[in-house]
């Protein structure tokens, strides 16, 4: 697939299915990730990639949160909580970690651990897997924080799905480039 039709035909596919991208998919999406531009050469990120059991300890960690929030949960609502990390076999959370530099504030730094979730996206559509970005309450939750044992400079930007296209993939929407995009200053 060449680098334009890549970018023009990516769209985000919340129905995974197994397996896990193999070990080389998984390398290829690390090293694309690690290409996002970073101001400074901070290296403002890292990842946590989870599989297997630890979709299970990570379900927990989630049934925690709600329960946290909610003490009296349904118990049809707390599977579901627990259930939110096996929508994916592979799931990767992206952690933005913020570092004093007077040049390069923490958005920035947020925008660069973003962009190299957005190469991870990229690159598994390149591979003919599937990826989602998701986040929600839980990605700010402090049960979650705790449990992922995140520092207090550290914050999650992105639980990312990856995993097999379940079924076809959503027709691309096309937008009118110039519904977004303007000269300026305005063409006379």
């Amino acid at each position: 697939m060449d680098a334009l039709t890549l970018l023009h035909e990516r769209v985000s596919v919340p129905r995974l299915v197994g397996p896990a991208p193999t070990a080389e998919q998984q390398q290829a999406m690390f090293r694309a990730a690690l290409r996002a531009p970073d101001h400074a050469y901070m290296r403002p990120w890292r990842f946590m990639v989870i599989e297997g059991e630890g979709l299970d300890a990570l379900g927990e960690v989630f049934g925690q949160a709600a329960l946290a929030d909610t003490p009296d949960l349904s118990a049809d609502t707390l599977a579901r909580y627990q259930g939110l990390p096996l929508r994916a076999p592979l799931m990767i959370v992206a952690i933005s970690r913020h570092q004093d530099h007077p040049k390069v504030p923490v958005i920035e730094q947020d925008l660069a651990c973003g962009v190299a979730v957005g190469n991870m996206l990229l690159a598994a559509h390149a591979m003919g897997l599937g990826a989602v970005w998701r986040t929600g309450a839980l990605a700010y939750h402090p049960v979650v924080r705790r449990g992922l044992a995140l520092d207090e400079n550290e914050h999650i930007l992105a639980f990312l799905y990856v995993g097999h296209p379940a079924g076809a993939r959503k027709a691309v929407p096309t937008l009118d480039v110039n519904e977004f995009f303007s000269r300026w200053p305005a063409e006379s």
